[in-house]
């Protein structure tokens, strides 16, 4: 068994976003050691290093895999369509946005805000006729399926919704909903 470097320990410890504090609180051991550890000045004990090894896989175990949660297929509009097939749509699945999603890459996003907002300003009949991208707003966030739920969490503390992209392909989306249903296991 090869055991790990005091910087492959480091390594370890940033990838999982944890302070030494994070980790010596974790591992039940003191902040200094875990410096002292990480700095090569100390060998640390085998009992030690099964604390740290453990609390790394607690941590991994925390995070939360944004490829697991997300929604998929997205479902979505384009740019052409007409604003009554984009409001068809988001009525059919209880949706108040949803992207605009041109040839797999995203365009913009629809909401209801927008389409009732478009309705005071012109005939009704007019609007219906119109086509999304008459009245799209900016497309939402994106992050990659790798991305963990802290991160989206924060992201849709600003916006109503992220897409989650691998190699410029929308994979999936995730709402505050979808974060809200982590709470129930």
């Amino acid at each position: 068994m090869i055991l790990p470097t005091p910087e492959d320990l480091k390594k370890m410890r940033l990838e999982l976003s944890l302070t030494q504090h994070d980790l010596a609180t974790r591992a039940g051991v003191s902040q200094p050691l875990i410096a002292r550890i990480e700095s090569g000045d100390v060998d640390p004990r085998l009992s030690t290093l099964r604390k740290i090894f453990n609390a790394f896989d607690a941590a991994r175990k925390e995070r939360v895999n944004v490829r697991n949660i997300m929604h998929s297929p997205v479902i979505h509009t384009s740019s052409d369509s007409s604003i009554e097939d984009a409001a068809r749509i988001m009525e059919e699945h209880g949706f108040s946005q949803m992207p605009v999603i041109d040839k797999g890459v995203p365009v913009g996003s629809i909401s209801t805000d927008q389409i009732v907002h478009s309705m005071t300003d012109q005939d009704i009949k007019k609007v219906s006729h119109l086509l999304v991208r008459n009245i799209m707003g900016e497309s939402f966030p994106t992050v990659s399926p790798t991305s963990d739920a802290n991160t989206v969490s924060r992201i849709l503390e600003q916006h109503p919704a992220v897409l989650v992209l691998e190699t410029g392909k929308v994979l999936g989306v995730m709402t505050r909903h979808d974060i809200m249903k982590m709470l129930r296991g």
